[in-house]
């Protein structure tokens, strides 16, 4: 484990559980959920490479090749290989001060057929949290690529979500799209209600601005700013749980089999980075 301190910011980063976050505080008020023992996913926060959310069936055509990925998360979803395999890997600390973290995590090119290279920096200052992730294709042919963030948010019966989207998909069974819903304008699909009143697991298209979230039990507000090349979000709201997430990402579920291919094409030796800022300050 490994933490930064910055004012009234605490975090802790988990490298060996997919270059997590364990926690993530802010005036000794837990913003994100506290890592929990069991699956991966019960982090605080994992980064999110190389694809975002799921391939459907974990099957895909690409140059003319046919590809077929076993499922990487079986307990979570036993059909669709989800959220890349940054998050199920051990990362290596490259450096470490305190004022920043990076964690290394490379991939031999086995469950995902293309070597790559990913680094991520975790910087903390009086001014909020900084997280930037990168991927390099470290393969001899064009490797397609998405990155995001996957935080877990603290949850109180009236903590609300602000966010202006203009698009919202409709999702079968297996969270995969089937249609999309759009408005003439970026609005907030929750009308100023709290996050709870909606269940939902799906992507938002079309995102103008920040992201706000409000806690009227912490008396806090965060503001999240995203790298422009994460234009979507993803959001879920689990029913009668205590966390919410919010997801910047950079391409919506199932990119890559879409005409052309959603997701962005890396060159051998080529590299994408994204970031995000999360900012808290006091609220009534």
């Amino acid at each position: 484990m490994l933490e930064l301190n910055s004012g009234d910011y605490h975090v802790v980063i988990d490298p060996e559980r997919g270059g997590s976050l364990a926690a993530f505080e802010w005036a000794g008020h837990a913003i994100l959920r506290a890592s929990m023992p069991g699956a991966m996913s019960n982090t605080a926060c994992f980064p999110i490479v190389p694809f975002s959310n799921r391939i459907g069936a974990g099957e895909f055509e690409l140059a003319g090749s046919t590809f077929k990925l076993a499922p990487n998360a079986p307990s979570i979803d036993d059909n669709n290989p989800i959220h890349g395999y940054g998050w199920l890997s051990a990362w290596d600390v490259i450096s470490a001060d305190a004022a920043r973290v990076v964690i290394e995590h490379t991939h031999d090119g086995s469950a995902w057929p293309w070597r790559y290279r990913a680094r991520q920096y975790i910087s903390l200052a009086e001014n909020g949290l900084f997280l930037q992730l990168e991927v390099t294709n470290v393969d001899k042919t064009v490797m397609p690529a998405g990155l995001g963030f996957h935080p877990y948010f603290h949850r109180g019966d009236k903590t609300s979500y602000h966010g202006l989207h203009k698009g919202e998909w409709s999702v079968d069974e297996g969270c995969l799209p089937t249609r999309l819903i759009e408005l003439s304008e970026p609005a907030d699909w929750w009308k100023g209600a709290p996050v709870g009143s909606r269940t939902v697991d799906t992507v938002y298209t079309g995102r103008k601005g920040p992201l706000t979230l409000i806690w009227p039990d912490l008396c806090a507000k965060a503001t999240i700013k995203p790298s422009e090349n994460l234009p979507f979000t993803v959001v879920y709201t689990p029913r009668g749980l205590d966390f919410f997430c919010i997801e910047p990402v950079s391409h919506e579920t199932d990119a890559i089999n879409t005409k052309p291919c959603g997701m962005t094409m890396l060159a051998p030796g080529e590299t994408m980075q994204a970031w995000i800022h999360i900012e808290i300050e006091a609220a009534d």
